[in-house]
């Protein structure tokens, strides 16, 4: 049930993100999450898009190093404290997140929120069972 994250090293100077989104854009790829992070050479940006292979080969071909990673994506209500209980539900289980980033849906109030685990089953089903909403690839198109 997860969700399928694109991982791309990028160098860090001037025109790189252009360079990726317009690639992107020129192959009607959709974003709709991102979370880069960097350092002194090179930042990792991390993507959700709504056609994974399309990226996927049309950064391949313009020379990306991309990795597709499985993450959970977890619906979660835009109210103030529905990140927390999210992750005391995790925590209670002794389930350690890698990172998250979150983004809002356009229709919906709530917030969708992206967790990188070990053990994504397990972290869905302690979510799934504290009454938290999973969300998948699918629900990402619909956005």
């Amino acid at each position: 049930m997860s969700l399928k994250q694109l991982t791309i090293f990028v160098e860090n100077k001037k025109g790189s993100l252009v360079n990726i989104t317009k690639t992107l854009a020129d192959n009607n790829v959709n974003l709709r999450a991102l979370s880069i992070a960097d350092t002194q050479d090179f930042g990792i940006l991390r993507l959700i898009v709504n056609d994974n292979d399309t990226a996927t080969k049309a950064l391949s071909d313009a020379g990306y190093l991309i990795k597709m990673t499985e993450v959970v994506g977890v619906k979660i209500g835009d109210q103030p404290g529905k990140l927390s209980m999210a992750l005391d539900v995790l925590d209670k289980a002794d389930i350690n997140m890698e990172y998250l980033y979150a983004f809002m849906a356009r229709t919906e109030k709530h917030a969708y929120v992206v967790l990188r685990v070990a053990d994504n089953a397990q972290a869905e089903k302690v979510l799934e069972d504290a009454g938290f909403h999973m969300i998948t690839d699918a629900d990402v198109d619909k956005l």
